[in-house]
């Protein structure tokens, strides 16, 4: 059976995952504290991880990777949604932003001093100009008006990750930053 982690779930609890958070009145699997090295699980644990919004908010980003990397099976699959650079800091806590060069620095062919030493492979790399829908109610935003941003959002991520390297460095300002940028990467031991 394929080993699943909802890492820093908040309140997005997943039924067939371990869900895990720093916070104990959430309803979850496991409690830790992930700025603390190492996690509670054994090397080679996981098939997948989903880390949906968590690792902007964590001191050392890529110290994390080696631990994700640690803790997933050869070819465990790494999904990442984190805040593009142009939107990244637009919360108190972020700490960091990314780009589209993030997974350069999990592949020994980028460079002798950005590689830190794990390998990911990248499988996909996907913009998103909106990605918080669920939470404009919450902000007083309409229906009405939440519908045309979804239909917004469609035509301006399909044009964006039409080339998302080009969009990452030029475009997105044309536009706008984007919310969003997502990564899935493959673990490679």
């Amino acid at each position: 059976m394929m080993k699943r982690l909802n890492l820093g779930c908040g309140i997005d609890y997943k039924e067939g995952f371990v869900n895990l958070d720093f916070h104990s009145h959430l309803d979850i699997d496991v409690q830790h504290n992930l700025n603390q090295f190492p996690y509670p699980f054994d090397d080679s644990e996981f098939d997948f991880i989903e880390a949906s919004h968590i690792i902007e908010h964590l001191d050392k980003p890529f110290e994390v990777m080696a631990e994700l990397h640690r803790i997933l099976k050869p070819n465990g699959l790494l999904h990442i949604k984190v805040p593009h650079f142009s939107r990244g800091f637009t919360h108190a806590e972020h700490n960091a932003g990314f780009d589209v060069t993030f997974p350069y620095y999990f592949n020994p062919n980028f460079t002798k001093s950005g590689y830190y030493g794990i390998n990911f492979s990248l499988k996909k790399v996907q913009l998103n100009y909106f990605a918080f829908f669920h939470l404009l109610p919450y902000m007083g935003v309409g229906r009405a008006t939440i519908s045309i941003m979804k239909l917004i959002n469609i035509v301006i991520n399909f044009f964006a990750n039409l080339n998302p390297k080009a969009c990452s460095r030029i475009w997105c300002f044309w536009v706008g930053g984007f919310e969003e940028i997502e990564f899935e990467l493959v673990a490679t031991k």
